[in-house]
């Protein structure tokens, strides 16, 4: 049971706004933002690093808090800047050549499109995008029909970023292990609203960050790769925390993730990102996804009698993203409104999912993203500001 007054007493800003924008970056709570002001107290009265030193043990322990949060081992984590360092680090540790595949989905992110792109323009790898089925969700009929031997990396946005669409990671994931095909998962808008584990779902990668639902800093972000995918990847750029100068004319990687940290980080942010996991998981990522799908159900349905909306969600159980269009009135202006309301809520540009929003005739979205820290009366209040809005 989730003790909503505690939790948002946790959270000062919920008594001044309604902040339906945790898709974008979620209000820390007060343990997150005390994690990093001490640190950076502490860094000011004896330096970086002796901060760091000081620190080592409850460092090192983020580590075996995000591997809790997503079932793992704590030497398949490693601790990067933002999520799409942590993709980027997978993905270009991998070989392409001429020919070999790309499977993708349709809604899959403009970020790691477009690295799609770079590495089949330079090496000759093919991009193929696997079509969608009736519900909007990835065709997992259709992925296995599309796989064949030139095909070298499964990789797919569990939660896209335009909409509510939660695409099936675990049965891709069965059919990726039973093929013996690198899986790569962008979990962005996954981790932190949605119970997370990498052995049921079967990925060999997964990225994330710490800014969105998991309500950590901005700067953090976090990379899994399995154990037994690690020795096959070196990363695509190294220092001498990643694979120490064991000779003159030689390094040796790291055995562990870490092979894909630098030496220099922001200590502040990370330990702040550890504190926002332990947030998490002490509250259980069971009640926190359950919360969340009631509060973005009510939303829906809510919407959905306002005339003048246009729900553009998609999936057979649509998760905690909410997107939507108002008759005449542009995403921006909805936006604006709503702030001037004191309700926050973001929009999704047809440039981040081109594919998915090509194929929909999509026009810029208007995203509301509540989170377990809402209420039913902020839902509602968003309800109702946009049923004034729509009858002017």
């Amino acid at each position: 049971m989730i003790n909503i007054d505690r939790i948002r007493a946790d959270t000062p800003a919920a008594s001044r706004l309604a902040y339906l924008h945790n898709a974008g970056a979620a209000l820390m709570p007060t343990a997150v933002v005390a994690a990093m002001k001490q640190h950076i107290d502490l860094e000011a009265e004896i330096g970086g690093y002796a901060a760091a030193d000081q620190e080592t043990r409850r460092l090192d322990a983020v580590y075996g808090s995000v591997a809790r949060l997503l079932n793992a081992a704590p030497d398949e984590i490693a601790l990067v800047e933002n999520a799409t360092v942590a993709w980027q680090m997978a993905f270009y540790a991998l070989r392409f050549r001429k020919g070999d595949r790309i499977l993708t989905a349709e809604a899959e992110y403009a970020a790691n499109y477009v690295a799609f792109l770079q590495v089949a323009k330079r090496t000759g790898a093919v991009i193929d995008v696997v079509p969608s089925d009736a519900s909007g969700e990835l065709d997992l009929h259709a992925l296995e029909r599309m796989i064949d031997q030139r095909v070298k990396l499964i990789a797919i946005t569990w939660v896209p970023t335009n909409g509510g669409l939660v695409n099936p990671a675990a049965a891709i994931g069965k059919i990726a292990r039973a093929r013996g095909i690198p899986y790569l998962l962008d979990a962005c808008q996954a981790v932190g609203q949605m119970a997370v584990d990498v052995e049921a779902i079967g990925c060999d990668m997964l990225s994330a960050t710490g800014r969105k639902f998991l309500r950590g800093p901005r700067g953090t972000g976090f990379l899994y790769v399995r154990r037994a995918m690690l020795q096959q990847l070196e990363p695509p750029m190294i220092d001498h925390f990643a694979a120490p100068w064991v000779s003159r004319d030689a390094y040796q990687l790291r055995d562990d993730a870490r092979r894909f940290e630098t030496w220099e980080n922001n200590y502040a942010a990370r330990l702040g990102l550890g504190a926002a996991v332990d947030y998490a998981l002490d509250i259980g990522m069971g009640p926190i996804a359950q919360r969340c799908r009631l509060l973005a159900d009510r939303l829906r349905s809510g919407l959905a009698s306002v005339g003048g909306i246009e729900l553009r969600d998609l999936g057979r159980a649509p998760g905690a993203i909410v997107s939507f269009t108002v008759d005449g009135v542009e995403a921006d202006a909805i936006v604006d409104s709503a702030a001037a309301a004191g309700i926050t809520i973001g929009a999704s540009d047809p440039s981040s999912t081109r594919i998915d929003a090509e194929m929909r005739s999509l026009p810029s979205l208007v995203r509301a993203s509540p989170h377990y820290y809402n209420t039913e009366a902020e839902i509602d209040r968003l309800i109702g500001h946009l049923m004034d809005l729509t009858s002017r």
